[in-house]
């Protein structure tokens, strides 16, 4: 909720919560958590004057992932999963998408509407003629959520901003190929080889598409494999709960 986006969205409900308790609280703490280094950037930034700790969110990482690869009759899936809401970018993702229109693709948007976003999302869908390929399969989680991981050839998340971005740790963690903006916290994905880190501009998304869409099963899977092995180095709950009871011992001690 602290992200320049987020501070700037509904700019004067925010500026009125920040004066009248929030830049209060926050100083009172004895500690801030920050999910990235750019979110702890962004936390600094404030000048609040409270110490930053700097621990991921933790994922759960299958033990055995059987990837559920489309056959070469059907179409590949390019997979959102995430709140429908302004923040997210999916307006850029549809134009994008017009723009390439990979061929033997089809995109599944996963997640909640949130403040009546879906409304305009889907008014764009309709007026780029893409209401073939592109659906909205409503909010997932438990073995909804599953399926559509372990069905999913790519992840995009097209956001304007993420503290974290969870819908791309737990892709990676399905062996699901990643592409998101600069935006995210995510540029490692380029960096480690299990993805695309692109602007966050429907040229940079477009482009990213482009070169996803144009990458063969085995190629994606590779990616995927890449990123399996990141998030299982990084970011599994064991280290993270530890780092954790470190700084409350740190805090209390």
């Amino acid at each position: 909720m602290l992200e320049p986006w987020a501070m700037a969205h509904k700019r004067w409900k925010k500026r009125l919560a920040w004066r009248l308790y929030q830049n209060r609280d926050l100083k009172e703490a004895r500690c801030h958590h920050a999910t990235s280094e750019s979110e702890a950037r962004n936390l600094t930034a404030l000048r609040l004057g409270v110490p930053i700790e700097v621990v991921p969110n933790g994922v759960d990482v299958p033990q055995s992932c059987v990837r559920e690869r489309n056959c070469a009759s059907e179409n590949k899936t390019v997979l959102f999963m995430g709140r429908i809401y302004p923040v997210k970018g999916l307006p850029m993702l549809i134009k994008a998408w017009n723009r390439v229109r990979p061929q033997g693709w089809q995109l599944r948007i996963a997640g909640p509407d949130e403040g009546g976003h879906k409304a305009e999302v889907e008014q764009a869908m309709l007026a780029s003629g893409l209401s073939e390929v592109v659906s909205f399969v409503g909010p997932v989680q438990g073995a909804t959520k599953e399926w559509e991981l372990l069905h999913a050839d790519l992840l995009v998340l097209p956001s304007h901003s993420e503290s974290f971005g969870m819908a791309v740790a737990e892709a990676l963690a399905h062996g699901v190929p990643v592409l998101t903006t600069k935006r995210t916290p995510w540029q490692i994905v380029s960096e480690r080889g299990c993805g695309w880190c692109v602007e966050a501009t429907i040229d940079g998304i477009a482009e990213g598409l482009r070169d996803a869409t144009s990458r063969d099963v085995q190629l994606l899977s590779d990616m995927g494999q890449r990123g399996r092995e990141l998030v299982a180095a990084k970011f599994q709950w064991d280290s993270v709960a530890n780092r954790f009871l470190g700084i409350y011992r740190n805090l209390t001690s």
